[in-house]
């Protein structure tokens, strides 16, 4: 199959704030295999870029992503164990990836986010929504089972049955919805989502790399952990981020009355 050109884009902002484009909007960002692979690539880019302090998933033509494509990926899975196998565990190790980076990820929600598009939103730190957006499970519409992150991500965030009521019945919620639910952190109507993205990454960008990534792993690794696992790790954490390069310049710069300056050590 002839391969298409940029199906994915990325952008650096000069303020640090990364963008990772999914570029299919005639398919409405359905994911083919070229696309899969690339955005893994995308992925290892960012991760491996200093400059970039977070990073922003969007799709062109107003829609994020509508899942597999399903003459590229499903056709061929539904006639090849190995295949399916082989789609469950590219997909699974692509959004582990952007869960477990060290930057904050933001999933930009706008139009449809569902199938493979709602396990890449949920894989994120964080979800931004457009109040006209289209956000959910959807696998079950088409007696098809989500490989990727819905059984073990979804219930942690909204409660067994909330994640059971999206997975069982493929209901779409709107972007105002899904905020509250708290499967996304805030919705804006589409004349103020460019604005809404702006404001909610700023943080990101102002505060200390190091500390950002050493809270998010504590935080994700806690997730499975007993309560005598977690205190351990919270100590542990804490005792690691106190003795950072970005501690000791916080403390400095509380005391001396100015910004500080990270080096994200």
């Amino acid at each position: 199959m002839e391969l298409e050109k940029d199906v994915i884009q990325y952008e650096l902002a000069e303020n640090g704030l990364a963008t990772i484009w999914l570029n299919r909007p005639h398919k409405r960002n359905c994911v083919s295999p070229q696309l899969l692979r690339d955005l893994e690539a995308a992925v290892d880019k960012v991760a491996a870029e200093p400059k970039a302090l977070a990073v922003v998933f969007r799709g062109r033509g107003n829609t994020f992503c509508s899942g597999a494509d399903l003459d590229q990926l499903v056709g061929p899975v539904l006639h090849e164990t190995s295949t399916s196998l082989q789609l469950a565990i590219d997909s699974a190790r692509t959004y582990d990836k952007i869960f477990n980076m060290r930057k904050p990820t933001i999933a930009a929600v706008e139009g449809y986010a569902v199938a493979g598009g709602f396990e890449l939103m949920i894989s994120c730190d964080f979800a931004l929504a457009s109040s006209e957006a289209k956000i959910g499970d959807f696998h079950i519409r088409r007696a098809l089972f989500g490989g990727a992150g819905p059984i073990y991500r979804l219930p942690r965030y909204i409660g067994m049955r909330k994640a059971k009521e999206l997975m069982l019945t493929g209901k779409l919620l709107s972007g105002d919805e899904c905020a509250e639910w708290g499967l996304c952190n805030a919705s804006a109507t589409p004349d103020k989502f460019d604005d809404l993205i702006a404001e909610f990454c700023q943080p990101f960008l102002d505060l200390s790399p190091f500390c950002m990534w050493m809270t998010k792993m504590a935080v994700n690794r806690g997730m499975d952990a007993d309560t005598n696992t977690l205190i351990t790790l919270e100590t542990m954490t804490c005792n690691v981020v106190h003795h950072s390069q970005d501690a000791k310049e916080g403390v400095a710069a509380f005391l001396g009355k100015r910004k500080p300056v990270w080096t994200g050590n």
